[in-house]
């Protein structure tokens, strides 16, 4: 790398000169240099989600998300209507939230929620070539893919480089949510039931990126318990990515936002669930969220 970001002897200053200085000597209009600075001048902030299961907005615990509805695990289920979520994100100026499909029935719900914010919300669940623009024409900010590019759980960087060049890469975030198999991280699709062939790490997360502007990954085994984040895959995370990633699962805590920003560098944001007030939880506070958001943004934007 041709620029150094000089974080510690002269702040962010430093670190956009020498992104400047790297851009003359490169072909890109915004080198990796001058990414891995406003990388390394960030903090953690907190995303929002609308998860949407039978066309109502709840909070599941995400290992029992199966066909059978006996095995189901719900912490909540809201009596607001997704739009009232999305105008509530809308009013904070929450952008980079999503909105997830949790299996069939949920279009006319998404719809509505993407209504009451058009371009402020990301849309995931079931999302393919043949529906990925209308989804775009309904308001979403970007789509959010996993399923498809795994055809028989084996992954197609076919229909990968087929689908971002539909849409194009700045509007595709590819969920990579996974599950832990003998120390790894395995991705997961089909409601994480379905184990692909394909594991988080760095190498694969480069040649992911290369087609698409974010990451999203909930971490499947704690999604829904309240427990505790995956601080080792948070970790990894903030080693390996170099496109904006936002994490979900186990987040319980306020301070688990500090801790994500701390164990990432900054590098990966966080998503509450069933933790949160908004979602009958007990455990962390909206507004808490909000302010903390608001300060974050604050001093990344002072010059």
């Amino acid at each position: 790398m041709s620029a150094r970001c000089d974080v510690e002897g002269g702040g962010r200053g430093r670190c956009k000169k020498k992104a400047r200085e790297s851009g003359t000597r490169s072909n890109s209009p915004f080198p990796f240099s001058a990414f891995l600075c406003t990388f390394m001048s960030r903090r953690s902030v907190f995303r929002p989600c609308i998860d949407l299961h039978d066309g109502k907005v709840k909070q599941i615990v995400g290992g029992t998300l199966t066909d059978d509805v006996q095995s189901l695990q719900t912490n909540f289920v809201a009596s607001e209507t997704p739009a009232h979520f999305a105008k509530l994100y809308k009013e904070y100026n929450l952008t980079g939230g999503h909105v997830i499909k949790l299996g069939s029935g949920n279009d006319e719900a998404a719809r509505e929620a993407l209504s009451a914010w058009p371009g402020g919300l990301q849309i995931g669940g079931g999302i393919d070539e043949s529906n990925a623009k209308q989804w775009l024409d309904a308001g979403a900010s970007k789509v959010i893919v996993t399923s498809y590019l795994f055809p028989s759980a084996k992954f197609s960087l076919e229909r990968l480089q087929s689908l971002s060049s539909l849409v194009g890469k700045d509007r595709l975030v590819v969920d990579i949510s996974c599950r832990r198999r003998d120390n790894k991280w395995i991705v997961a699709m089909s409601k994480w039931q379905v184990m692909t062939d394909m594991e988080v790490r760095k190498d694969t997360l480069d040649i992911l990126s290369e087609y698409c502007s974010e990451f999203l990954i909930h971490a499947a085994d704690v999604e829904g318990l309240c427990k505790g984040i995956d601080e080792e895959l948070v970790t990894r995370l903030g080693e390996w990515v170099n496109i904006p990633t936002t994490y979900a699962g186990g987040a319980k805590d306020v301070s688990d936002l500090e801790l994500v920003n701390r164990l990432s560098n900054g590098r990966v944001d966080l998503t509450y669930g069933s933790s949160l007030d908004i979602f009958g939880g007990t455990l962390v506070k909206f507004h808490d969220l909000v302010e903390i958001n608001k300060n974050a943004l604050t001093v990344q934007s002072d010059p």
